[in-house]
């Protein structure tokens, strides 16, 4: 009986485990477990060396643009994923431990995470504490902040191009130009490109601030400027790219033609030049790099030893046609200063070799820069250094004695003594504080050895003689030298130097014009790609200039004559008052008369016209004010500013800081420790700063701003609307005195506050003639902070 039970029994017991099989199947299969130790094929004990070479075998060989294999783009992803997994070793010892990689927590366990579905989200992917690049652990070396690229970066790439590489952590685009961007990056850095890699999702700011609005994306910098790169990601169009960079005009192709006029140009640049000879027909881009950073001490050529027309320059200077060779002349043209001849010239090498020769051996002080560089000041820990310094002119009469002080400073051997000569009537008020006989100017040249002393101007100097270049006169120099060596006190004068007068200032104007031509190039560049959305600024710039203009002239033609007679007792009357003439002419657009103060809004559109692009020598005027205060502070402004409107290179503009309060914020933050602000502190604590009423004077080109801050100079509020209560109330009844009481409560306050608002720019006609006599203090910034359209209300 009980084995025939049991035997009943059997096949519901075998439909109730077959039931709880298929139940239990789903919630205990999970993910596909990855094994990253047999995708590359190594062992458990294969180190960092091992792991990362057979890694870049594999990506060569499985990378989806050159293996075809419909399963290629998936196993380049597991083997990219597996190497980030081994390569860090806290994910390595995670996964020997427990046997998991990030992709296979198990839902339930310790390591927190959401599960939508079927699909594992994992936190700490998306805000990797560590502050590492989940994806790519090497770009983390190369990570750029905001600050970092405003106060490194910008002013760095005035030397070398940089090459910076947008990313995010869900770009898996950005898997595919993995193995192409670390070649180029290993290539580039060799050769002194800078490299930069910035994370979309940390640093939000400067990818706006770079332009950049999709990853990935590749960009290059250059003298501060933003070039984006529109091809395919390559090595050979990322090398071009960079190439692209740099200017046309830093190496001067040199054959047997133009040679003589090539080296025999030291006098009119006052620098060394530089020739490389090699038998590769483009000139290499190290080469162009070097000449880049080094391009305001030496010019730059290059000899391409396969042309015909070469053959002589290689004869005359016996070069080897085995291997690079590099020739640095000075004043004497017929024979090398230096030279360096190697296989693989390598960029500290020839860095080296720049730094040693970036001076003439009696350069031509031709502006303060190559003053400080010649000439340093005393430094406290260092040895003292000299300048034997020859003032003379550019007469033919003074040649014999310039070729002499040359020969004498061909043999000088001592590292703290450096000569150099200036023009007398080129830098005048230098020589007069030199010279001893100043009475005849430029009857003879004449020797002084100076030392400089602080950064001021102040220096030790001693007029040796007067110098025609004889023997007698180079031996006093000498024996002069050979006391200073022993007793540093017989420079027995001392002075404070103007400073020098920049006399290539002439060539600013040919400067200008290839910056012209370069941004041209680039406007056209971007337009043939189709980057609207970064021609977005530019175009709605000029659309709204053309807007602006096109209503002027349509105003202009149907505007009647009896307007502009009715408009001028209008503006007569207005000057009377508060508010009239500045009201009216500020919102007038008819052209400007001579009570007309033009004051146009700061923005996002004009931004880049108003501030960023201001021409060299000019300033824009800013007034700070609110949406309450606008009609008030605008008519005040435009009378203390209207004495001022005949100068070309004043700009007037104000800034609304309830729009653009971050900007406001940022800006005033290199001015703070300086500005000592005062602020009102609410019952919580917080302290507000009421920006209305101030005044930046902002200058562009040298950025840098001088601050002004509201100062109120008016009467006694409270008597004063005393008496206007009294006054307006004294044509009314007593009655209707009594019934109206409160109501004249509010316009009293309402007077008092506008008051004061009208006195915030009492003083700002002061301020502005301290101006521009260059009294003010000035606060430089790094770069101008990027504008905001619209602070989003609070």
């Amino acid at each position: 009986m009980m084995k025939m039970k049991m035997m009943m029994m059997s096949p519901l017991a075998a439909v109730l485990l077959l039931l709880s099989g298929l139940m239990a199947g789903p919630s205990q299969a999970g993910p596909e477990i990855m094994d990253p130790y047999k995708i590359l094929g190594v062992t458990r004990s294969a180190n960092q060396a091992e792991i990362k070479k057979v890694y870049k075998r594999l990506a060569k060989e499985w990378h989806p643009d050159k293996n075809k294999n419909p399963g290629a783009e998936d196993m380049f992803i597991k083997i990219t994923k597996s190497y980030e997994i081994l390569s860090s070793e806290d994910k390595r010892a995670n996964y020997d431990r427990y046997g998991q990689t990030d992709d296979t927590q198990p839902y339930g366990s310790n390591y927190y995470g959401h599960r939508h579905n079927n699909f594992y989200f994992d936190e700490s992917f998306n805000f990797p504490f560590n502050g590492k690049n989940q994806r790519d652990f090497t770009d983390s070396k190369y990570t750029l902040h905001f600050n970092q690229y405003v106060t490194e970066v910008v002013p760095d790439s005035y030397q070398r191009p940089y090459l910076v590489k947008i990313t995010s952590d869900w770009c898996f685009s950005c898997i595919h130009i993995e193995p192409v961007w670390k070649e180029v990056v290993q290539e580039m850095e060799s050769l002194g490109v800078g490299v930069g890699v910035v994370d979309v999702g940390y640093e939000r700011r400067l990818a706006n601030h770079l332009g950049a609005h999709r990853t990935p994306s590749i960009l290059g910098v250059i003298n501060g400027k933003v070039t984006f790169f529109h091809y395919a990601v390559a090595k050979e169009h990322l090398r071009q790219f960079v190439e692209d960079l740099l200017p046309q005009r830093l190496v001067e192709r040199v054959t047997d033609q133009n040679d003589l006029q090539f080296l025999s140009s030291w006098h009119e640049v006052n620098k060394p030049h530089m020739l490389l000879f090699d038998q590769v027909p483009s000139v290499p881009l190290l080469y162009k790099l070097t000449a880049f950073a080094y391009k305001d001490y030496m010019q730059f050529g290059y000899v391409d030893q396969g042309l015909s027309e070469t053959a002589n320059l290689q004869k005359q200077f016996n070069i080897n046609t085995y291997a690079p060779t590099m020739l640095v002349f000075k004043e004497n043209i017929d024979k090398p200063a230096d030279i360096i001849q190697a296989k693989g010239l390598k960029k500290a090498i020839i860095d080296e070799f720049m730094s040693n020769n970036k001076f003439l051996l009696a350069p031509r002080l031709v502006n303060q820069k190559v003053f400080d560089e010649l000439c340093p000041v005393k430094q406290f820990h260092r040895r003292r250094k000299y300048c034997v310094l020859l003032i003379t002119g550019d007469e033919e009469t003074f040649s014999v004695g310039k070729q002499a002080f040359l020969t004498l400073a061909s043999t000088n051997t001592r590292e703290v003594v450096r000569f150099a000569y200036v023009y007398q009537h080129l830098q005048q008020p230098l020589c007069d504080v030199l010279m001893q006989n100043k009475d005849s100017p430029q009857s003879s040249p004449q020797v002084v050895i100076l030392e400089r002393r602080n950064a001021a101007g102040k220096v030790f100097y001693k007029p040796v003689t007067a110098w025609n270049g004889s023997d007698e006169d180079q031996q006093r120099l000498l024996d002069e030298l050979e006391r200073l060596q022993k007793d540093p006190s017989i420079l027995v004068h001392d002075a404070v130097l103007p400073e020098l007068i920049n006399e290539f200032a002439s060539i600013f104007v040919v400067r200008w014009i290839y910056a012209s031509y370069d941004y041209l190039l680039e406007v056209i560049d971007d337009i043939l790609h189709n980057n609207w959305r970064e021609m977005m600024p530019l175009l709605s710039l000029i659309f709204s200039a053309l807007f602006i203009l096109f209503g002027t002239v349509v105003i202009q033609a149907f505007s009647d004559s009896s307007d502009d007679k009715q408009n001028k007792p209008r503006a007569r009357d207005g000057i009377k008052t508060d508010n009239g003439a500045s009201e009216s002419s500020g919102t007038s657009s008819r052209p400007p008369k001579k009570n007309f103060v033009e004051v146009t809004e700061l923005t996002d559109i004009t931004y880049m016209s108003n501030l960023v692009k201001l021409r060299p020598g000019h300033m824009n005027i800013v007034l700070v004010l609110s949406d309450a205060s606008k009609n008030i502070l605008l008519s005040k402004f435009a009378k203390e500013v209207y004495s001022f409107t005949g100068n070309q290179s004043l700009h007037f503009s104000f800034l609304n800081v309830d729009k653009h309060s971050v900007w406001m914020n940022t800006l005033l933050e290199y001015a703070r420790d300086a500005m000592q602000l005062d602020a009102d502190e609410d019952d919580g604590g917080n302290r507000k700063i009421d920006y209305a009423g101030f005044v930046l004077a902002l200058n562009g080109h040298k950025k840098y701003l001088c601050l002004f801050k509201p100062v109120y100079t008016g009467e006694d509020l409270s008597s004063k609307s005393s008496e206007d209560e009294g006054a307006l109330s004294g044509s009314r009844s007593r009655s209707s005195a009594r019934d109206d009481h409160a109501p004249r409560k509010t316009s009293r306050s309402r007077t008092i506050s506008t008051l004061q608002l009208h006195h915030k720019l009492d003083r700002l006609g002061l301020w502005m003639e301290r101006l521009m006599e260059g009294t003010l203090p000035r606060y430089y910034v790094p770069a101008w902070p990027g504008i905001e359209k619209i602070t989003s209300p609070k």
